[in-house]
């Protein structure tokens, strides 16, 4: 069995780590949401979302909970535009059946 110089196990990472995002995307985040229409509801769930991720990060001594709201913010700002867009549309969902009557009462 060989044995690797400390510096390589230092610097492993497993391969499925996502890259963390830079340093100022929490602010360029929050910054996206005040200019959004949606401000009044975002931006306060995102301070609450962010306040619980920094507790969780200071129990933890991980970033990881702090990374993982700003990419979900980040996905959600992105998918804004989509979703404003399939609301616009005036689709009528009433022909929709409810997965209820399809697979009847669950629990």
């Amino acid at each position: 069995m060989a044995i690797r110089p400390l510096e390589d196990l230092m610097s492993a990472q497993p391969e499925e780590a996502p890259t963390p995002p830079a340093p100022a995307a929490a602010a360029h985040v929050l910054a996206q949401l005040r200019a959004d229409r949606r401000a009044e509801t975002w931006v306060p769930a995102f301070e609450r979302d962010w306040t619980k991720a920094l507790e969780d990060s200071r129990h933890t001594y991980s970033l990881t909970p702090l990374h993982d709201v700003v990419r979900t913010w980040q996905l959600r700002v992105a998918a804004a535009p989509a979703v404003d867009t399939y609301i616009d549309s005036g689709r009528d969902e009433t022909a929709f059946v409810d997965l209820d009557d399809v697979l009847g009462a669950r629990g």
